[in-house]
């Protein structure tokens, strides 16, 4: 009994221990093998290891793809236009080994931190050599293809591989946003001035050939209308006296009844003239004698039977009009 009270523990002890050196490397991990602080083996595939028991131990490390963001970080490219960057950076253990002696034991957080500082070494260096417009450009791949070179030649030193460095922001500080907004309003509103000035100009020449234009147009029609006025009114003065060489005495008559029509119209028609005016020759009787009744009353009469007859020795005058030739008829006789 006493035997198998001692084996008990032993056993015990023995398991505890036998299981205390094995322990399960993960394939999403590199694990580490230290004695007394030393690496003394380093295992990347996934499986079962072995340790010696309370006296080494074993150290995991992420193998997966790790990603970092920047704190926000002032630069000054070459225009001394300041902005405000952030970067995103992809990176992932290379070497465990020389990962462990660059940073010791703080691990992941103390190579976050390193790869802090490098990353804005690295953005000083490359956006400070170039003018803010290449900065703020959409297409900054050249940029942040020499930000990861930058960075990646400094990780190496810590056993760490960088993948990837993507520009994640590029602002203007917060102090000069209002000055280069009002800038870019003052440029905006001085484009639009412009564009209104040259408007108004064009408007101003469309205006002045418009009205140009119009006046040219109303002259030369007003030129026309004077010209077919003239004619017109030669064209009259011809039939007039082509009428009156016809029959002096009948022309003078008709244009006599004409006026004695027009002056005479209205009951209370009143002039004051002459009793030996020219203008009643043909309400007198040394005016209107026998002869010119004879004249007025066969020229009538041939009206009245050739109603053509001044249209063929006149061919530019309308023909006479019936109706005018019975009104004459109608005053004759009466």
């Amino acid at each position: 009994m006493r035997k198998a009270g001692f084996i008990l523990p032993v056993v015990v002890v023995l398991i505890v221990t036998a299981f205390s050196a094995l322990f399960v490397v993960d394939e999403r991990e590199n694990v580490l093998v230290l004695q007394f602080g030393q690496v003394r083996q380093e295992i990347k595939e996934p499986g079962l290891g072995f340790k010696i028991p309370f006296i080494q131990e074993v150290v995991r490390y992420d193998a997966r793809i790790l990603g970092l963001q920047t704190q926000p970080l002032e630069v000054t490219p070459l225009d001394d236009r300041r902005l405000v960057v952030d970067a995103f950076l992809r990176w992932r253990l290379a070497d465990v080994r020389r990962f462990r002696e660059a940073v010791g034991v703080d691990g992941v957080r103390a190579a976050q931190g390193r790869m802090d500082r490098i990353m804005n070494a690295a953005i000083r260096e490359v956006l400070g050599s170039v003018p803010s417009s290449a900065v703020l450009s959409e297409d900054r791949t050249a940029l942040m293809n020499r930000i990861r070179e930058l960075a990646r030649r400094e990780a190496l030193t810590l056993g760490i591989e960088v993948i990837d460095v993507r520009l994640t922001r590029t602002d203007l500080p917060r102090e000069n946003l209002e000055a280069t907004f009002a800038r870019m309003r003052a440029e905006r509103e001085r484009e639009a001035a412009d564009e209104r000035a040259r408007g108004n100009e064009a408007a101003q020449r469309v205006r002045a050939l418009a009205d140009r234009t119009v006046i040219e147009l109303v002259s030369a029609a007003r030129r026309e209308a004077e010209i077919i006025r003239g004619e017109a009114d030669a064209e009259r003065n011809r039939v007039y006296a082509d009428a009156f060489n016809l029959d002096p005495e009948f022309f003078a008559f008709t244009r006599s009844m004409q006026s004695y029509e027009r002056a005479l119209r209205g009951d209370n028609s009143t002039m004051v003239l002459r009793p030996d005016s020219e203008f009643f020759a043909f309400l007198r009787g040394d005016g209107f004698n026998e002869d010119t009744l004879q004249a007025v009353r066969a020229a009538a009469e041939q009206l009245a039977r050739e109603p053509d007859a001044l249209q063929e020795r006149l061919p530019e005058a309308g023909p006479a009009e019936p109706d005018a030739v019975r009104e004459l008829e109608e005053m004759i006789g009466n």
